[in-house]
């Protein structure tokens, strides 16, 4: 399904998109622009293999739709990277006033950039070419932002935003959408995290791999009711139920590693003393310590 596209003039586009602004302006002053959360958090899979998550959902009040159909369009941001794609899902809300007020429009899907970096709209229209007139005045306004060659639409009369996914399997068909599914806003629908794992790891395992010192029981001896610290590794338990390091029975959980006391140095190391400080040199201090020196 090849459509002939080409950008609205740009005299045409500009009175479009003013004219477009002041409707919007009506609708909001009355409250007939809604923004519901039921389909925020959706996934889309295309024909071509990417897919990309819903975030937000903009809805107008108006009558009977007559001439229903689908617009899809698609676009990849230029000089956009990293948390650049963060930013722009929070902005693209003051996009609103360039769409909403259009004759026609119904509802609009904002869906995230998918694999490739390429952004996708799914909009519900009233009229076939009232749809194909709004993609090409927008097409004046991507074309600041996007990079060249990247802006394409496609408008599919005779269906409905609840009539997707469609059963169409034709790589070359970036528009149509061939899965829908409903999933947590940081995953995908593999399973995998949109995000660095970082981020969502919690804080204590984080804690324990970048400490080296974990407060158990010492090596070789029972647990006590408190935190022993102690270096390097040690043999595990043998079956015949020994204790070892891995016996936590009675250990007492602390942040971070525990301050051994006098007595509470693991074998390896009790009775290590310090090395004599050379004769004319001071040894030095220990961290968030005053060195208090004799009056001469």
């Amino acid at each position: 399904m090849r459509q002939e596209q080409a950008p609205l003039g740009l005299r045409a586009a500009l009175t479009a998109l003013i004219t477009c602004v002041v409707r919007t302006a009506g609708l909001l002053r009355h409250r007939r622009v809604h923004l519901p959360p039921e389909q925020v958090g959706r996934w889309f899979r295309f024909a071509d293999g990417t897919s990309a998550r819903v975030y937000r959902d903009t809805t107008v009040d108006r009558g009977a739709v007559r001439e229903p159909c689908v617009l899809v369009v698609e676009f990849q941001l230029r000089l956009v990277r990293g948390w650049g794609h963060a930013l722009f899902r929070r902005e693209s809300l003051l996009n609103t006033p360039l769409f909403a007020g259009f004759p026609g429009f119904v509802s609009k899907l904002w869906l995230t950039c998918d694999e490739c970096g390429r952004y996708r709209s799914v909009y519900e229209w009233d009229g076939p070419r009232q749809a194909r007139d709004y993609a090409r005045a927008l097409w004046r306004v991507l074309a600041l932002v996007s990079v060249p060659g990247s802006i394409r639409y496609q408008v599919l009369p005779g269906l409905r935003r609840d009539d997707l996914p469609l059963a169409l399997a034709d790589p070359a068909s970036w528009w149509c959408p061939v899965k829908v599914t409903s999933g947590s806003p940081g995953l995908r629908p593999d399973g995998n995290r949109t995000g660095p794992v970082r981020a969502l790891t919690p804080l204590c395992a984080r804690r324990a791999r970048r400490d080296p010192l974990i407060a158990r029981a010492p090596p070789g001896g029972t647990a006590t009711d408190r935190a022993t610290a102690h270096l390097g590794t040690a043999a595990r338990a043998g079956a015949a139920g020994a204790p070892g390091r891995d016996d936590l029975a009675g250990t007492r959980p602390g942040r971070g590693p525990a301050r051994p006391g006098r007595n509470e140095l693991c074998p390896a190391h009790r009775g290590a003393r310090r090395a004599p400080c050379p004769r004319g040199k001071q040894r030095p201090a220990a961290r968030g310590t005053r060195v208090l020196r004799r009056p001469r």
